[in-house]
């Protein structure tokens, strides 16, 4: 493969992004599929913001390009990323700059009702931010469904089990023969 390929999960806190991407990356590990895991969540995790780059989307790329640097070194050439809004064209500028101009990207928008989000942030998150996860779980699940781009293949993530979502995510990039 001379390009690099991305396969972008996306998706409202609690849909389980994280989870599915481990998920999918076992899978291709099962079938000796070279690629590399990033969770995009970590990329930009600074306090406070840099001056001029309140959403940290300048240091999240700078973090990416580098991170992905050193993958492409190794010679991989496929990326499993998480992140809430990976998924939105402003995001893929930020990918084809870190992997390459050429870069194949694969989108898939987790989904997960109201009720089945909050009984997972009820479950993971045991600190002070629960309400405040609440509340941006709702709204960023109202923006990424609204502006995710058409070719974003879009997976139902209520009452199904991982291995069987992450089957579906990994189909839309075809970097298996099986399932």
């Amino acid at each position: 493969m001379d390009h690099s390929e991305a396969l972008l999960i996306g998706g409202r806190a609690g849909v389980g992004k994280t989870t599915v991407g481990w998920e999918v990356s076992a899978r291709l590990r099962a079938a000796e599929v070279a690629h590399a895991v990033i969770d995009g969540d970590f990329m930009g995790k600074v306090h406070p913001a840099p001056a001029g780059d309140p959403h940290r989307t300048a240091i999240g790329e700078a973090n990416l390009t580098a991170v992905w640097g050193n993958y492409a070194a190794l010679g991989y050439r496929r990326l499993v990323y998480t992140n809430t809004v990976s998924v939105l064209d402003e995001s893929a500028g930020q990918f084809r700059r870190a992997m390459g101009a050429d870069t194949r990207i694969v989108r898939v928008l987790l989904t997960a009702s109201d009720e089945t989000a909050a009984g997972r942030l009820n479950g993971r998150e045991i600190g002070s931010e629960l309400a405040r996860e609440l509340a941006n779980s709702a709204s960023k699940a109202r923006v990424l469904d609204e502006r995710a781009p058409v070719d974003t293949v879009r997976v139902v993530t209520d009452g199904r089990s991982v291995v069987d979502i992450a089957g579906e995510v990994l189909a839309a990039t075809g970097w298996v023969n099986y399932l």
